[in-house]
């Protein structure tokens, strides 16, 4: 489970800004809101299930969640791709503060028990330093840490890491670079706990709610498990988008669909594979008896909502039967209001055991003290010199737990609104 991200230098994020899923020490309204909603992990330490970050376009929300996306490629792919750094470190440019300094990740994580606290710091071309902290115990030690080529490790903690130093001194091998971070470095032979940790780090699902061809192509896949077919089906029915079953079916020259652009047509004419996704829909007779199903493409007959439910429903079941975090940025984004409510309310539930919902939204419905905390509700605002500030409900004083949240969020009275000029002194 995530407890915090932080970031600094990446896009429109000049300091460090951090996302934190602790929970406060707050009473809500409802009791049962505290009660679902909140991960407990010791008597110390409860995490949020869910979280929404608000704010106008342009504030930050997406940069933030990129900044995740930056993070998870750069430890899976920094051994193998030289120029994943190149691709994924992109400073805040509006600041001559910033020019040479390195961006700034850290994660702070539960797995196996164990709060861990690992980050780095890296340009376009190098990995400045890079840390691992763990309290295996009461106390947090470190697992390792390294400045530049200088790496130290605790062989009580990090034994498995002890071998690798050497290799991070030397000025010639594929594997330790300097454009490549040490953890990941001594999970590709080790394993152990860097193993663990950097598989637990590429289990985090950060999609998009607009076109994301990812959701749709895991979704298909998806449907070759005939259990977790029968769920996504289930969810579509729930989410009362009219389809009544889903499939998966391998194209030929003799069962073409009509939507499909002629270049993909001419491809599977002349051989190559190609497969798509079909629904059913049932069909009614003038005494409104069923009579039989009729059969649509998703491409090409379904709305941009009924695909985009589609394409999310695995990454959902996937995150509640393994307890994963999934983030999700648009999340609102062609979804009526009820249906958003249904799907965050699903993740706050009781049935959910430790997966996290972390997700970017406009939809001021969902500021409501009935369905989050006031520490499941996040803010993004840029400053006078666009650098993207990130505050909780929380840290305003005085907002009782009967507040009307979206009522004073749209009054601008916790900011993070857009300042919009007047429309028609364009066509005056």
């Amino acid at each position: 489970m995530i407890v915090e991200f932080s970031v600094s230098n990446f896009r429109s994020i000049k300091e460090i800004q951090t996302l934190s899923m602790t929970a406060a020490n707050i009473v809500s309204k409802y009791k049962e809101i505290d009660d679902n909603n909140i991960i407990k992990v010791s008597d110390k330490l409860s995490l949020i299930k869910s979280k929404a970050i608000y704010g106008a376009n342009a504030s930050g929300k997406s940069n933030l969640i990129q900044a995740l996306v930056s993070f998870i490629s750069i430890v899976n792919l920094s051994v193998k791709d030289e120029k994943i750094l190149n691709e994924r470190i992109e400073p805040f440019l509006l600041s001559t503060e910033t020019e040479k300094k390195p961006t700034f990740f850290q994660l702070t994580f539960i797995l196996n028990n164990v709060l861990y606290r690992y980050g780095f710091e890296a340009t376009n071309k190098a990995i400045k330093s890079e840390w691992l902290f763990g309290s295996p115990g009461k106390k947090e030690v470190p697992f390792f840490t390294r400045a530049e080529g200088n790496i130290n490790v605790n062989e009580n903690q990090f034994k498995e890491g002890n071998k690798f130093t050497k290799l991070f001194k030397q000025t010639s091998n594929d594997i330790a670079r300097k454009n490549s971070l040490f953890l990941t470095a001594v999970k590709s032979f080790s394993g152990g706990i860097s193993k663990e940790i950097v598989e637990f780090i590429s289990q985090i699902n950060v999609i998009t709610g607009l076109s994301d061809r990812r959701m749709h192509s895991f979704a298909g896949d998806a449907l070759a498990k005939i259990e977790t077919k029968r769920k996504i089906v289930g969810l579509l029915k729930i989410a009362d988008i009219g389809i009544s079953d889903v499939d998966r079916i391998e194209l030929n020259k003799d069962n073409l669909v009509e939507y499909l652009p002629s270049e993909i047509v001419q491809e599977i004419e002349e051989g190559k594979k190609y497969a798509t996704i079909i629904t059913a829909h049932k069909k009614y007779n003038s005494k409104q008896k069923e009579v039989k199903s009729v059969t649509f493409s998703m491409g090409g007959n379904e709305s941009e909502g009924s695909r985009k439910m589609f394409g999310l429903s695995p990454f959902i079941l996937q995150s509640l039967e393994q307890n994963r975090t999934l983030i999700m940025d648009e999340f609102d984004a062609r979804f009526h209001p009820l249906l958003s409510k249904k799907i965050v309310e699903l993740f706050n539930s009781k049935s959910n055991d430790r997966s996290q919902f972390i997700f970017a939204t406009h939809d001021t419905n969902l500021l409501d003290a009935q369905l989050l905390r006031r520490d499941q509700i996040c803010f993004a605002e840029k400053d006078k010199y666009g650098a993207s500030h990130f505050y909780t409900l929380v840290e305003f004083k005085g907002v009782r737990n009967d507040a009307s949240f979206e009522k004073d969020y749209i009054s601008g009275r916790y900011g993070a609104i857009p300042f919009l000029g007047d429309f028609n002194s364009i066509i005056s």
